[in-house]
């Protein structure tokens, strides 16, 4: 509880403290900057999309992994991890070297009007490379736990794959899921280091609130007018949202747990 407390709760308290000390002064001065509300909308929505799409696809890869027995599969285990292993910054240098404009990639889709990098689509990518595990990981064991006598009893009486999947597994797998996505959601409104570099930081255009952060702690460098005390009071609007989704994530695998128990 010590050690919690002296590396999680009070860094925490310390920014709470120092953005709203004042009441909702700092973060009403920060939120007069050219931008600053659609830095925020924009993380909130990009990290919805991450949740919503993430879940979908991760929750495909974990039951290929779980499920599918296939020559390479500890190596596709290994690839879904790899962004736990990668430095964000460089895997925002990665997305520009494959997508910018100067790239082979990146220069044919913006002849074809398809602007990857310095646009919202290069934010969501970099959030969709960095956020995966979240939901292979939290779906994963649970998927491999499940007893498959009632699928079984399911496909005997006529249920076809899709339907078996969607009628007792999905059922199952749901609060996993759901956790998952949550966390995916909670982790995307904190990045910084893979989006700083693919979505050009403009202002009330690809300006997420993390970079936004950033500029209000150096606000001659920028242009934001503000200071380490406005800083504190979005980062603290942010914890406050991370904060919640993590409390509910946390009450979705305390109930799994209660009723698996």
């Amino acid at each position: 509880m010590l050690y919690l407390g002296l590396f999680v709760l009070l860094p925490v308290v310390v920014i709470l403290q120092r953005g709203y000390s004042d009441g909702l002064t700092n973060l009403k001065d920060a939120l007069d900057n050219f931008g600053a509300w659609n830095a925020i909308k924009l993380t909130v929505v990009m990290a919805f999309l991450a949740a919503i799409i993430n879940g979908v696809f991760g929750t495909l890869l974990a039951y290929v992994l779980v499920r599918i027995r296939f020559p390479g599969r500890e190596i596709v285990s290994a690839i879904v991890d790899l962004p736990f292993a990668i430095p964000t910054l460089v895997a925002g240098v990665m997305l520009v070297a494959l997508y910018g404009p100067s790239s082979v990639v990146g220069g044919w889709l913006e002849d074809h009007g398809v602007k990857i990098i310095f646009a919202a689509p290069g934010i969501l990518l970099a959030l969709l490379f960095v956020t995966l595990p979240l939901v292979v990981r939290s779906v994963q064991p649970v998927l491999a736990e499940l007893d498959r006598e009632e699928e079984e009893a399911a496909q005997t009486l006529g249920a076809g794959s899709w339907t078996t999947f969607r009628r007792i597994v999905l059922p199952a797998l749901r609060p996993a899921i759901v956790a998952g996505g949550l966390l995916v959601f909670a982790r995307s409104l904190g990045e910084f280091g893979a989006i700083v570099f693919v979505s050009g930081n403009i202002p009330n255009d690809t300006l997420t609130a993390p970079v936004f952060i950033t500029q209000l702690l150096s606000p001659g460098s920028f242009g934001a007018t503000g200071g380490p005390d406005q800083a504190a009071a979005v980062a603290g609007l942010l914890f406050g949202f991370a904060f919640v989704v993590v409390l509910l994530t946390e009450k979705l695998i305390s109930g799994r747990l209660e009723r698996t128990s």
